[in-house]
């Protein structure tokens, strides 16, 4: 499968561009991003093509990689999905509501496969222990942190304007909460939502299965306090998400397994385009009432 990148930051070179490289199945055809020059470095770092043209790299590949800002990805998803490509995108989906129903629109109308990477879900520990936990079944309550401290020291991500203004909710909210639906269910609503130090927030959800769960989220947090953590409590005990050393390139590697498997005929990955829309939907349920309680 010919595949294309859209993208040039941080993620892009760290992440994506490696795993397309390194994938056996995919021929990484090309790099396109709204700075040129950007893409012209990134493509040479690479070993590929630069495309001047968004158009030209989307006629000329059978799927594109997004490793852009949520609202930006959006509505290039949107126009890789009418020019019949398949989809490796990143979380969020989008920014909105209304920009993910349309990814997931132009999806279907195109018929064309869509895997959303949210990194857990593709790392071979972590996966591992969602799809245990899916099937024991019987939890009571589970408490989620992701705490970060990304604006502070050498973190490549300390520039990202879109993280300064969504904020932890819409960076690592997604996190969280891709390890906690396939366990505890779809999200019924969001019972509470309060701001705290910096970007933090606090959630309290109340799950399909009966369960209910809290989530510490931030990007501001001190460096000796930041990680990620996960914890069920139910009617076999209590568990751990397990730790993982794997970085990213490995799990993309998956993410695009998957996507060559749904784009072959095969199921739809259960992180397709419309498990993002579902978790934009909460993380947006979730931004309202924070707004509300500012009020």
């Amino acid at each position: 499968m010919r595949i294309g990148l859209l993208g040039t930051g941080p993620w892009a070179d760290m992440a994506h561009a490696p795993a397309l490289r390194l994938h056996e199945e995919l021929d990484f055809a090309g790099v396109w991003g709204r700075r040129p020059e950007a893409a012209e470095e990134l493509a040479r770092r690479h070993g590929t093509r630069a495309y001047g043209d968004l158009d030209a790299l989307l006629a000329d590949v059978d799927a594109v990689a997004i490793a852009l800002p949520p609202e930006v990805q959006a509505g290039l998803a949107v126009r890789a999905a009418r020019a019949g490509c398949h989809l490796l995108l990143d979380k969020p989906l989008a920014a909105t509501v209304a920009q993910g129903r349309a990814v997931v629109a132009a999806a279907a109308e195109a018929r064309v496969a869509s895997v959303v990477f949210f990194t857990a879900r593709f790392q071979a520990a972590s996966e591992a222990w969602i799809t245990e936990q899916g099937a024991t079944g019987g939890w009571f309550t589970a408490r989620a942190q992701w705490l970060g401290a990304v604006f502070g020291g050498d973190s490549p991500f300390a520039d990202s304007p879109w993280r300064r203004e969504k904020g932890a909710l819409w960076d690592v909210g997604p996190h969280a909460l891709s390890v906690l639906l396939p366990v505890l269910g779809d999200v019924r609503h969001v019972s509470a939502a309060a701001p705290g130090p910096g970007d933090t927030v606090h959630l309290v959800l109340d799950h399909a299965g009966g369960a209910s769960s809290t989530l510490t989220l931030s990007l501001t947090a001190p460096p000796a306090a930041a990680g990620a953590a996960v914890e069920l409590r139910g009617r076999t005990g209590v568990t751990l998400l397990p730790e993982e050393d794997e970085g990213p390139v490995p799990a993309l590697l998956r993410a695009a397994d998957a996507l060559l498997s749904a784009a072959d005929g095969g199921e739809p990955h259960p992180c397709d385009a419309s498990f993002g829309l579902r978790v934009t939907e909460i993380l947006a349920e979730a931004e309202a009432l924070l707004a509300a309680g500012r009020r």
